[in-house]
């Protein structure tokens, strides 16, 4: 969504996670996701895709998702390009580390995700030639998920206001043809004629299942325009966080208040909101936020940070319509780490997380990937981290 100026290295190696990738049934994946916890993160290393890089008709950029499934040793990361240069479509991948590195990441496959009728997703000049309706949705896709009980794809999507199409979460086979849709709250719709409900572009960015699959929670990237105004350098803002079941029933809803922009902008635009969400147990997330800064030249640098985010005291503000002088009680947040303190050698446009396998130790394996909007002053980097669990009580 956003653009950086990088150094212009292609493919760099330092040092990752992980695991002896043995394949784990629902059992244990069950029994080792219920007892996560995070206390803080240890980089191990990280890995570049190259620019444009083509793959088997398509040019691989704009990864603002990923994730991995334990039954098949195999990852997933959807592009959120909104069938511009290719057709809505995620890539099959295997990430080669362990605990003495970050060796390659290697593409597999590329699946494009199919609408309800098993036409490819429009683009917009597609969909204008086509009669408007008659051409489906045009996708902004930026979350995925495998489904922890039979691993089959979930994606949501931003929607695309201008031309009235709302956000949604859908459910695709491995081979990307649609199963189903998410019924969503009405507070999701779009109303064209009034700023009400999501804006452009800063709506379904984040995804997650529950530990066992039963519930899944969708993340809004910015408020919507009932609650308020977007985050500024003098003050933060709120965006809402669902849970959902499986069918559409909503659980609840939470504010998780997000921080204000860092710093000024010496360019035109700076901006910052959750990118991304990650389910840790039953009452807590990974939220990834994500700020983009324009400095003089137009160029933007980021600044990412992740947070653990507790609803088990928060407000369910599913009824409250607007929280613009509502009373209700926040999520808590705690900070886990802030990229750009921690010494690593190139922070961009981070916008996916997602739990990889167990490292040898026994510890929780994390890996992130950036969007590279297609852009030449930017990168695709994985980052991949060991987690360093809470010490019990």
């Amino acid at each position: 969504m956003l653009i950086k100026n990088i150094s212009s290295s292609a493919c760099l190696s330092l040092v990752l996670l992980c695991a002896a990738c043995a394949s784990i049934d629902g059992d244990h994946l069950q029994q080792a996701s219920a007892g996560r916890s995070v206390a803080s993160l240890r980089f191990i290393g990280e890995q570049r895709i190259p620019l444009d890089y083509p793959f088997r008709g398509s040019i691989v950029g704009g990864l603002s998702g990923i994730d991995y499934d334990p039954r098949t040793n195999s990852w997933v990361m959807e592009s959120d390009d909104r069938s511009e240069v290719n057709p809505a479509r995620f890539y099959s991948a295997s990430l080669d580390y362990d605990s003495e590195g970050f060796h390659a990441v290697n593409l597999t496959g590329v699946t494009y995700f199919r609408q309800a009728d098993g036409s490819l997703y429009p683009g917009v000049a597609d969909f204008s030639r086509r009669g408007g309706g008659l051409g489906g949705e045009v996708p902004d896709i930026e979350s995925i998920r495998f489904d922890p009980q039979d691993s089959s794809i979930w994606y949501s999507s931003e929607g695309y206001r201008k031309l009235g199409m709302g956000p949604f979460v859908k459910q695709a086979s491995s081979d990307g043809a649609y199963l189903a849709s998410l019924p969503l709250a009405p507070m999701f719709r779009i109303a064209t004629d009034q700023e009400l409900g999501p804006r452009d572009n800063l709506s379904f960015e984040g995804l997650s299942f529950s530990p066992d699959g039963s519930y899944l929670w969708v993340g809004m990237e910015a408020p919507l325009y009932q609650d308020g105004p977007l985050a500024s350098v003098q003050a933060g803002a709120v965006a809402r966080i669902t849970k959902y079941t499986r069918g559409g029933k909503l659980l609840g809803q939470y504010a998780y208040p997000v921080d204000a922009i860092p710093f000024a902008p010496a360019g035109k635009y700076a901006d910052n909101g959750v990118s991304e969400i990650l389910a840790i147990n039953d009452h807590q997330l990974l939220m990834l936020e994500r700020a983009g800064i324009q400095n003089s030249e137009g160029v933007f640098k980021f600044y990412i940070r992740i947070y653990e985010m507790d609803v088990s005291e928060a407000s369910d503000i599913s009824r409250i319509a607007s929280l613009q002088g509502a009373a209700y009680r926040p999520a808590k947040k705690h900070l886990i780490l802030n990229l750009n303190e921690s010494n690593l050698p190139y922070v961009d446009n981070l916008e996916g997380i997602a739990w990889g396998p167990p490292l040898a130790n026994g510890h929780n394996s994390l890996v992130l990937v950036s969007d590279n909007n297609f852009n030449a002053t930017q990168v695709t980097q994985l980052l991949a981290f060991e987690v360093i669990p809470k010490q019990a009580r």
